[in-house]
Parts: structure tokens; sequence; C-alpha cells
């Protein structure tokens, strides 16, 4: 029996956009000429739509997620959580299936063989991205920008977001920035480069302020913010202020600031990034950059499901941009 997969195969579109024509959705924007020719083949292959038997029946489109943390990773950061659950709000509200992977998973390649679209959250060695392309085309990757100018990628615009930190941080009068950021690796042994970073080497250098007396690189932990501020702090080279590649970096430096009986903001000043609900409870509630990454996971959402239904080929590659939200972790130099 001839199924919708057949028909959009034959059609050259994608299976949701047949299911819709089929059903005579007038709010799908496709050609007269194209209506006709879907109901021509589902004509002439004798097709045949299935008895809604059950409210749960299956979606004629399934979103496939592949994630770059595994389970537990993502319960520890909220970013990459926010991002999956913007996805899979958006296939909820518009019935759309899902089949999710995680890394290192053995069959992931063959449970991903009959999506018709592709969410990739993360980071991913080139290899990897050849391999998620041959799987299915209508694909987009979250929170990494992809040299292939056919493929459509979505990430946070974070030397907009740095810059903007900075900005503030120079109009409070400091010049003495540090940077706590976290080092991030594709598999064990690929170092991925951190835009943040870039960016504050970047507008430090052309304001020709010292920035690697104040530098330090670890992991996105708090306790490794905590054991970066500590080195800092012991170092006898003090920054005024301190921008925190993450919340939890973040969190860790003001504990450590706090231990060694120094004040926020009287005595440092600091800004995270992300934008956790636990940012209002700190004391002081910090300061932080909102990075809007339940948005991204719609948008990219939005954007496979779109383009399978108006059948777009034209690659999409967009920054989102991130807002400084001002609390009570920053003041000026005295």
């Amino acid at each position: 029996m001839a199924t919708i997969r057949d028909i959009a195969k034959e059609a050259g579109i994608s299976a949701g956009a047949v299911s819709r024509i089929l059903n005579n959705d007038a709010t799908l924007s496709v050609s007269p000429e194209t209506r006709q020719t879907v109901f021509d083949i589902a004509k002439r292959l004798n097709y045949t739509k299935p008895q809604k038997n059950s409210k749960n029946e299956k979606s004629s489109f399934t979103m496939g997620i592949v994630q770059w943390f595994s389970a537990e990773e993502e319960l520890k950061d909220n970013y990459y959580l926010l991002t999956r659950k913007g996805i899979e709000d958006f296939c909820i509200k518009n019935a759309i299936s899902i089949v999710r992977v995680f890394p290192g998973e053995d069959d992931a390649h063959s449970r991903l063989k009959h999506v018709d679209g592709l969410i990739c959250i993360g980071k991913f060695s080139q290899k990897e991205v050849q391999e998620f392309i041959s799987i299915c085309q209508n694909i987009v990757f979250l929170d990494m920008p992809v040299e292939e100018y056919h493929i459509t990628s979505l990430s946070m615009d974070f030397k907009q977001a740095v810059y903007c930190a900075l900005d503030y941080l120079t109009g409070l009068g400091h010049s003495k920035i540090g940077l706590l950021g976290g080092l991030e690796y594709i598999g064990k042994h690929e170092l991925i480069k951190d835009a943040r970073a870039v960016a504050y080497k970047n507008y430090m250098n052309h304001r020709d302020m010292d920035y690697k007396t104040y530098y330090k690189e670890g992991r996105f932990t708090s306790q490794s913010g905590y054991e970066m501020m500590c080195e800092l702090l012991e170092s006898g080279n003090v920054p005024t202020a301190v921008f925190a590649a993450s919340d939890a970096i973040a969190f860790g430096a003001m504990r450590a600031i706090q231990e060694h009986q120094l004040h926020i903001p009287e005595d440092i000043s600091i800004i995270g990034f992300n934008d956790v609900e636990t940012c209002s409870y700190m004391n002081p509630p910090l300061t932080t950059i909102h990075a809007p990454a339940y948005d991204m996971g719609q948008h990219g959402a939005n954007l496979i499901y779109v383009a399978s239904n108006l059948s777009i080929h034209t690659p999409l590659k967009a920054k989102i941009p991130c807002e400084l939200i001002i609390r009570n972790s920053c003041a000026k130099l005295k």
C-alpha cells in the first residue's frame, strides 16, 4: 500500500507538505501545480488515507533531535536543557513526533533514518556534521556556526553579548577586568574556541587594556569558577571587575570573593552569562547576560518545520541577540 513518503519521494517535496496537501490545508503555501501533482500521484498509486483510530495517532512529521550533552550533563546545564525544551514544546504544539538521541548511543543513526527534519544541539566534529547531513538534508545546528554554506545554523551572538557586558563595566570606570572562561572539547581532544573568550580578548586589545593578567580558563562549573577566582585573588593582581562565561562560574567566583573578605560590588563587580533563575536569588542578585536558549530551540524547530512545509532549500545562518540584565552585582569604581 502506498504511503505519504512514497508520494513525497515522487513529487520531490517533504512528507509533511504532502500530508497537508492531501488534507486540503489552505494555509500551506505551494503552487496549484504542486497540489495537483500530489493528488495525481496519490490517485495513480491508489493511496488511501489511514483511518484515525486514536487521539494519539502518530504525526506525519517526525523531528529528530541530536544532543551533544548526555542526559546527566544536561541536568547540570540549564542552557541546553532550555534549548531542548523549546524544541519539544514546539513539537507538542504542532503534533510533531520526536526521535531524540544522546551521544554514544549505538543505534542513533538507525533511529534517525526516517526523520523529516533534524536538529543538532551543541558542538560536533566535522565528521559528525557530515554524518548528520547524510541522514537528513532538512537540518539545523543550534549553538554551533557551521561553515558549510548550504547548512542552516543558529547560535547566540556572543560578540555582541560580551561587548555589551564590557561596555557596561568600562562605563562604570573599570579597566582591570578579568575573564573566567571554560574549556570545551569535541570528543576528548579537539578544543573548541569559545567565542566569548575571543570577543573579550579583542575588546581589551582594541582599547589597550591588559587582559592577560586577569584571564583564567577552567570548566563551566561553580567549582571551577571558585578555583579560578581564588587564583586571581591570591596572585596579587586583583581585578576590579570580572566577567564570567557562565552563571555557574560566576556563582563559584562570588563565593571565593566573599570568603576572601571582599564585598560585591563594592570591592569587585561581577557579571555572569545565561541568566538562570538562581541569579535573582544570589547575594547580591547577579547582573548577567540573558541568553534566550528556549527561544533558540523554538526558532530551530520552526525553521525545520517551515522549510519542510514550504519546500525551502535556501539555508539561513543567524545570530540571536542577548540582553544584559542589570541587578546589584556591579558598581562604579571607587
